[in-house]
Parts: structure tokens; C-alpha cells; sequence
């Protein structure tokens, strides 16, 4: 008996009134067929095999009954024929066989035959066979057409990406970069430069937006274009420090920001070669990961090194123990451990960002009661 979900195709099929060419030459043959089929599909004839190919077009059938031993032209040949046509090549083709041989199945099969029907005809088996796989080519033809529309779906996402990373994120950085102008021109008071701050604040979370959405596919397929500048990661880290004011206050978390063992109180320039947009957002992911697995009251130190070899090491260590069942998946898109409600895509997206930037992120949990995270950017 056949599931419901099968039944529900099977009516759908006949509903459809699909075509079937029966191939024979002998009419006896032909007629048993079209009695037991006639009355669920639409039927046509050939009784050879060259008129069963000019019937192929304009309108091909949806499965073929094809005789094997017919004069002239075989079955065989026929059978060749069709699928060396794309336009056939996906019709199904029982054969209609008196042969009993396995050489003469497997030869059929090789050719692209689906399925064989020996005469004498079992009234049944016919009903079964011709069924089946009629629904089968339903269901083929289905997935064929939800992969169309997936890949429609997919190429209007990469349109509506290119159109918003030309016209949204490139006026934004222009946003962004006119604080600073402004702000250097001197005469402002307090309060505009409170006013300034904000509005660069408020374009860099926009950014950050937009990078996560537009950057992460083309990174992930190795597509993103990569402009890189020398970008100061010292004032990248006390933005992102300011940003994240609000949590490290409901946290009590200090954040100290070291330059190799030195405290730094007037932070100098130090550049890394880069997109200043990734490692804000990059950054932001990990200072914000350390703030929120931190202990309240605990501490976040960051630690930047250089090194002669072109690269910097950036360190940023807090009182959070990962736990060892969770280290190996640590950077695994959509892992999380307890953080109810989080996305899973923090570090994940923090280092593949850093990978893009010719640099790489890792994770040290050598000392007990610590997690540190280990970033490398090129500095030329």
C-alpha cells in the first residue's frame, strides 16, 4: 500500500493527464496497453521506430513504452537516439521486452532505460511500472525547478548586495571621515564635538551593519576585494572600547590596552595594513566576546607586540575559562556555549576577517582560568 505522501503524487500525476508513447509493432500488443492505460493518460502510437522519433516534437511525451525487437530501426537504436537529444534525453523509457536475458537488461539499462516490462503483459505490473515512475519524473521535475528558483534567489541576492555596498557603504565613508575634518578645523564647542563624536559613532555601528551583511558570503566564498591601508589599530581599539561603554559598565570590566609591557597612556600611532571597517568590526566581536565572558568586576588586557617579520600580535586576554569540550569548536559558525541568545558568529566572523586581511586569529587557553585570544595582522 503506498504512503500518503506517495498517493498524493501518484493522483497529482494522473490528475495531469501526462502523455505516453507506446513504440510496437505488434498491434495486439499495442492495444492491452492502451486499454489498461487509456483511461489515466494521454496515449500515442508509433509502430516503428522512426515515426516514434518524429513524434518527439514539438510536444515529447512524458514516458516512452518501447519495443526492443521491431523491424528496421530496434528499440535499442531508438532508445540511443533520445538520449543523445537534449530535448529527450530526460524521458523516461520502459522497455517492452520478450527477452529474458541479463545481457539483453543490461545493454538496455546502459542505453538509459529505466525500468523493463516482459511480455505477456501482467495487467499490474504494467499499472505499477508506468506509475512509479511518472512520479518519479514529477518529483525530478519539482527539484528541478526549486533549484531554478534557488539559484534566481541567489543571483537577486548578489544584485541587491553589489547595488547596497555601492550606494550605502561608500557615502558612509564619507561620513565617517568628515568628523574628523570638522573637528580639526578647531572653534567648536563641548558640545559639538560631543555632536561629532556621536554621529561618527553612529556611522561606524551602520558600517559594522553593513559589513557583517554584504562581507561575510564573499569572504567565506573568497570573493571579497580586499583594499588595504595602513589603518591605527590603537585608535581602532579605543573606538571600539567607547562603543562598548554601555557593557563594560554593566560588566564593571576594565579594559587595559598595552603596548608590548608598557601601559599606554597616550596612545601612539600604530598601524597595521588593513580595511579600517574589518577591524573595527572584527574588533568590536572580540573585545565584546571578552567583556561578556569575563567575570563582573574582572579585567581585559590587550596586548600588541610588533615583530621584524612584517606582522603584529595582538593579545587580548580575560578571566573567562573556555571550557575544554568547547576549545576545539571554539571558531565554528553558529557554535556558542553558554550564552543564551547568542548568534555563534563572533569569533567565527572575527576570523575570517583576519584571514582576509592576510592575517589569522587563534585561541590560547593554556592558562587556567584565562582565555586569550590571539590575533596576527601584517604591518606591510
Amino acid at each position: 500500500m503506498w504512503p500518503d505522501c506517495d498517493k498524493m503524487v501518484i493522483d497529482m500525476v494522473r490528475s495531469a493527464k501526462q502523455t505516453i508513447l507506446i513504440v510496437d509493432d505488434v498491434e495486439t500488443d499495442v492495444d492491452t496497453l492502451v486499454e489498461t492505460l487509456g483511461d489515466d493518460y494521454e496515449i500515442a502510437v508509433a509502430l516503428d521506430g522512426p515515426t516514434a522519433l518524429q513524434s518527439m516534437r514539438p510536444d515529447p511525451p512524458d514516458l516512452i513504452l518501447l519495443d526492443i525487437l521491431m523491424p528496421g530501426m530496434d528499440g535499442y537504436e531508438v532508445c540511443r537516439r533520445i538520449k543523445a537529444d537534449a530535448a529527450t534525453a530526460a524521458i523516461p523509457i520502459i522497455f517492452l521486452t520478450a527477452l529474458t536475458e541479463i545481457q539483453d537488461k543490461v545493454t538496455g539499462f546502459t542505453l538509459g532505460a529505466v525500468d523493463y516490462i516482459t511480455k505477456p503483459f501482467d495487467i499490474q505490473e504494467v499499472k505499477a511500472r508506468v506509475t512509479t515512475h511518472l512520479a518519479l519524473k514529477a518529483a525530478m521535475e519539482r527539484l528541478a525547478r526549486q533549484n531554478q528558483l534557488l539559484a534566481e534567489a541567489a543571483r537577486l541576492r548578489e544584485d541587491v548586495e553589489r547595488i547596497i555596498h555601492h550606494d550605502l557603504k561608500s557615502p558612509l565613508g564619507v561620513i565617517l571621515s568628515l568628523p574628523q575634518l570638522v573637528a580639526a578645523g578647531g572653534n567648536l564647542t563641548p558640545e559639538q564635538l560631543a555632536s561629532l563624536e556621536d554621529i561618527e559613532q553612529a556611522g561606524y555601528k551602520m558600517l559594522n551593519i553593513v559589513n557583517l551583511s554584504l562581507g561575510l558570503l564573499k569572504m567565506e566564498q573568497d570573493v571579497y576585494e580586499l583594499s588595504p591601508t595602513p589603518v591605527n589599530i590603537v585608535r581602532v581599539l579605543r573606538k571600539v572600547e567607547e562603543d562598548l561603554a554601555s557593557l563594560r559598565r554593566s560588566r564593571n570590566v576594565s579594559v587595559e590596552l598595552r603596548l608590548a609591557d608598557a601601559p599606554l597612556e597616550a596612545p601612539p600611532a600604530f598601524h597595521v595594513l588593513g580595511e579600517e571597517l574589518l577591524c573595527y568590526s572584527m574588533l568590536t566581536n572580540l573585545l565584546k566576546n571578552a567583556m561578556e565572558h569575563s567575570p563582573v568586576g574582572g579585567r581585559v588586557a590587550i596586548t600588541m607586540r610588533a615583530d621584524d617579520g612584517g606582522s603584529c600580535e595582538i593579545r587580548l586576554r580575560n578571566q573567562g575559562e573556555t571550557a575544554p569540550e568547547f576549545r576545539e569548536r571554539f571558531f565554528e559558525k553558529y557554535a556558542t556555549y553558554g550564552k543564551p541568545g547568542g548568534t555563534g558568529l563572533g569569533t567565527y566572523s572575527a576570523r575570517l576577517m583576519a584571514r582576509t586581511m592576510a592575517g589569522d586569529l587563534s585561541l590560547d587557553a593554556s592558562v587556567p582560568g584565562e582565555t586569550t585570544l590571539v590575533l596576527r595582522l601584517p604591518t606591510r
